[in-house]
C-alpha cells in the first residue's frame, strides 16, 4: 500500500509510540509484506530466524524487536510488538468503512456494455472495464479493479480479507488487510470462486487466464497471463505463477512457491518447492510427470514380486 503523501521516520514513530534510529526526515513511502516490498516500504520483523532477511529486503525501514545495528541507507523503529504496531499502521493510513447500504456503491466506476445480473454487491472505489459480465450474487469487494471482457460467474468473492494470523498465547492476532485485487483483460472466473485481496500490496489475475469452478487463490498471488486452472484448484499467499501455467483439479499450491512459464501440474499435485517452466508435474511432492510415472511402475513391479513370492 502506498502512503500518500509520504511521512517522514519520526512521523511514524510517533504514530506507533516507537524509538527510531535514523535520519528523522527519512521518507517513507509505503506498507508491505516481506515478500513483496520495495525500495520506500516498511516492513515489520518479529522472529529471530527473519531478522536478516528483513533487514537485507528492499525495504528501507523495518520495524523490529530488537535493538540491531542499522544497515546504511535505511532506518529503524523498536517495538516490543511489531506485528501489533504495523498493524496500527494499517488502520491508520487505511481505515475501514461499513457504512455502504447500496448493492452498487456510488464511488463504484462501471464500463459501457457491462452487465450486472441480480444480487451482485460493488464495493467502494472497484473499477470494473467495459464489456463485462458479471453473474448473479457476485462479491466484489472495495478497490478490486476489473479490465475489460472479463466474466464472472455466480457465487464468486473477490476481495475478502486475507488469510494471514499471528499465534498469540490464547488467540490468533489477525492481519489487517488494506491491499486489492486486480482482474486484467478477458478473464473468466468460474463459479464460487475466492479471490484474497493482498495483506498490503495486491493480488494479481493475468490477462486471458481462465478458473474453473471453486478456485481458490491466496492473498498477494501474482497469476500470469494464459493461466488455466481446473476445479478446486487451491493456491496459498504470496505465490508466483508465471505466464501458460496449468493447473489442473486439485492441485494444491502452498505459499511462497515460483512456477515457471508454461509448467503443468496434473490433477493433486503439490509442490513442495519452486518448480522449472516447461515441464509436467505428477504427484505430492510433485516432481516432473514422466520421473514420477516411472517410480509408480517401479512400486507396482516391487509390489507384484512381494506377492508372487509369499504364494
Amino acid at each position: 500500500m502506498k502512503i500518500n503523501p509520504p511521512q517522514t521516520l519520526e512521523q511514524i514513530a510517533a504514530i506507533i509510540g516507537a524509538e527510531f534510529e535514523g535520519n528523522p526526515k527519512h521518507l517513507i513511502t509505503g506498507l508491505n509484506e516481506i515478500h513483496r516490498v520495495v525500495k520506500g516500504d516498511i516492513v515489520f520483523v518479529d522472529h529471530p530466524k527473519y531478522y536478516d532477511k528483513a533487514l537485507q529486503s528492499n525495504a528501507t525501514t523495518i520495524i523490529i524487536n530488537k535493538k540491531v545495528a542499522c544497515p546504511e541507507g535505511k532506518a529503524l523503529l523498536f517495538s516490543d510488538d511489531p506485528f501489533s504496531a504495523y498493524n496500527k499502521l494499517i488502520r491508520h493510513f487505511s481505515p475501514e468503512s461499513f457504512t455502504q447500504k447500496e448493492m452498487v456503491s456510488p464511488t463504484a466506476k462501471i464500463g459501457k456494455n457491462t452487465t450486472l445480473m441480480p444480487g451482485v454487491f460493488i464495493g467502494k472505489d472497484v473499477l470494473i472495464g467495459d464489456d463485462c459480465f458479471i453473474h448473479p450474487n457476485v462479491t466484489i469487494y472495495d478497490k478490486t479493479i476489473i479490465g475489460n471482457r472479463v466474466t464472472i460467474q455466480s457465487g464468486t468473492v473477490i476481495g475478502a480479507d486475507a488469510f494471514y494470523y499471528k499465534k498469540r498465547a490464547a488467540y490468533f492476532d489477525k492481519m489487517l488487510s488494506c491491499g486489492n485485487v486486480v482482474i486484467e483483460d478477458d478473464v473468466e472466473i468460474g463459479a464460487s470462486c475466492t479471490i484474497d485481496r493482498g495483506v498490503s500490496e495486491q493480488t494479481i489475475i493475468g490477462a486471458g487466464s481462465k478458473l474453473d469452478n471453486q478456485v481458490h487463490v491466496g492473498h498477494d498471488t501474482h497469476i500470469g497471463k494464459m493461466c488455466l486452472m481446473a476445479a478446486q484448484v487451491g493456491i496459498a499467499g504470496m505465490v508466483t505463477l508465471e505466464d501458460g501455467v496449468t493447473l489442473w483439479g486439485q492441485v494444491g499450491i502452498p505459499s511462497n512457491i515460483h512456477i515457471g512459464k508454461g509448467a503443468v501440474l496434473l490433477g493433486q499435485s503439490a509442490p513442495s518447492k519452486s518448480l522449472e517452466g516447461g515441464k509436467s508435474y505428477l504427484g505430492s511432492p510433485a516432481s516432473e510427470a514422466k520421473d514420477k510415472m516411472r517410480e509408480l511402475i517401479t512400486l507396482k513391479k516391487i509390489t507384484e514380486e512381494r506377492e508372487k513370492s509369499s504364494e
